[in-house]
């Protein structure tokens, strides 16, 4: 008995270093075709050079639409499609006016703002009146009716620079930006202005969507640079007074048909079992949209790439998917999600990659324990790549409404130090973004979703 315990076990020992050992070789052949022939970065030129900005609604997002649908069936994928889904349509129109308006010490002066997204604007005639600085709701909350109906409050918290995770750090930043015009308008203010949501203090402007409440009047409200919210901070202590104007035109117009892109290759042996990789195909209108989050657009078409390359004929069926909205919506992945239930699909993952192209460093799932165990597991066939942060949660906002069907979540990381210099702002180009890093991602997930494909995670 005790022979057969012992040779038992040894098998056992013998199967899981021949496992891994397996694992290990494919990962490298993934790794070797990614960064010696891969094409997310000459993917992501031609979405961002030719095609641009891609906020929902316009006529960019649709060329990006036929875009990646035309590139994945060029790969030869088994299936591609669309999914049709209504989206929001707002425009900011002409460019926005901003101005320190009676400053004792520098009478007017001109101060970069741009609108927040789903903003309504001021029309021609501007919003002008005293500024109100405040750090958080609970400030405001205190300030009350008497002191900031008729004002424009100016919403002054900075991002945490002490944070090392600077999701973190944006986090606790951010309901300024999503609810602070609502919050402020509980109180009577006309207006809004907001500190640019940065992990730096430079002159770069930050956009992003705000939500309006429901029965209290919608204002205007924009960003400033985070350098010009410590000069404006700094004028307020010594003129309390102090007035500033602001001119937009942003209007949010009906809603349109656009659509998620959906691309797969159907699984061999398990063709029910559906893997998700994907990102979100809009932007904001302010730049290229290279980081956010074409980047993940691109890489999550070249993990399919890279598996019709080695030829690998995954178990299970493997979909990438283009989301549309989800800067200023999430339409598009909640009709992802809702279909998914409507057609009874079985998703055992979905990974999502919307942090930016650049150097990867792991990943976080969220699920049961044995699903976090199992991706957990893997983290020591990735330390030879510098992979080393492999984690309990993650996921990512369009992937996040299939956790109603139970399905584990999974967030490409990478490094996040640069993220927020380039978030949101007319700078997210294309050379922002480093060809290698963006390989070595695409490679990173494609691993992932190979050893799920072989192995599961129950």
């Amino acid at each position: 008995m005790k022979k057969t315990i012992i040779l038992s076990l040894l098998l056992l020992v013998s199967f899981t270093v021949f496992s891994q050992d397996k694992d290990a070789a494919y990962i490298r052949k993934i790794y070797d075709e990614a960064l010696e022939r891969g094409e997310s970065y000459e993917m992501l030129r031609y979405l961002t050079k030719n095609i641009g900005g891609r906020l929902s609604g316009s006529p960019q997002a649709a060329a990006a639409v036929e875009w990646s649908r035309q590139q994945m069936l060029s790969y030869g994928f088994d299936t591609v499609y669309l999914q049709p889904v209504m989206v929001p349509h707002w425009v900011r129109g002409e460019v926005e006016i901003g101005r320190i308006v009676n400053s004792r010490k520098l009478g007017s002066k001109e101060i970069a703002v741009t609108s927040l997204g789903n903003a309504v604007g001021t029309g021609p005639g501007g919003t002008v009146a005293e500024l109100v600085e405040v750090q958080d709701f609970q400030q405001l909350a205190e300030l009350g009716e008497e002191k900031i109906k008729g004002k424009i409050v100016f919403f002054n918290r900075p991002m945490d620079a002490k944070l090392m995770d600077t999701f973190s750090a944006y986090s606790g930043a951010s309901n300024q930006r999503g609810s602070g015009p609502t919050e402020a308008a509980k109180y009577g203010a006309i207006g809004v202005v907001v500190r640019s949501l940065s992990s730096f203090r430079d002159d770069v402007l930050h956009t992003g969507s705000t939500n309006y409440g429901l029965n209290v009047p919608k204002i205007p409200a924009v960003a400033i640079t985070a350098k010009d919210a410590d000069f404006l901070s700094d004028l307020l202590e010594d003129d309390p007074k102090l007035q500033f104007y602001f001119e937009t035109h942003a209007q949010m117009l009906e809603d349109v048909l656009s659509y998620n892109v959906v691309g797969e290759i159907k699984g061999s042996t398990h063709p029910d079992e559906i893997i998700a990789v994907g990102g979100h195909l809009d932007s904001w209108d302010l730049s290229e949209g290279a980081h956010d989050d074409g980047a993940g657009c691109v890489q999550s078409i070249e993990v399919l790439r890279l598996f019709k390359a080695l030829d690998y004929k995954p178990k299970r069926t493997v979909r990438a998917v283009m989301f549309m909205n989800e800067e200023n919506g999430l339409r598009g992945g909640r009709k992802y999600a809702e279909l998914a239930a409507k057609n009874g699909e079985n998703h055992i993952a979905a990974m999502e990659s919307d942090r930016g192209g650049f150097l990867p460093i792991g990943f976080g799932i969220t699920g049961t324990q044995v699903e976090q165990d199992k991706l957990l597991s893997w983290a020591p066939l990735f330390e030879p790549y510098g992979l080393f942060q492999f984690k309990r949660g993650g996921g990512g906002a369009d992937i996040s409404p299939l956790r109603t069907q139970d399905v584990p979540t999974i967030g490409f990381i990478p490094d996040s130090q640069r993220y927020f210099k380039y978030h949101h702002t007319p700078i997210d180009n294309f050379e922002a973004v480093n060809q290698r890093e963006l390989e070595l991602g695409a490679a990173s997930m494609a691993a992932v979703i190979y050893l799920i494909d072989q192995h599961g995670l129950r």
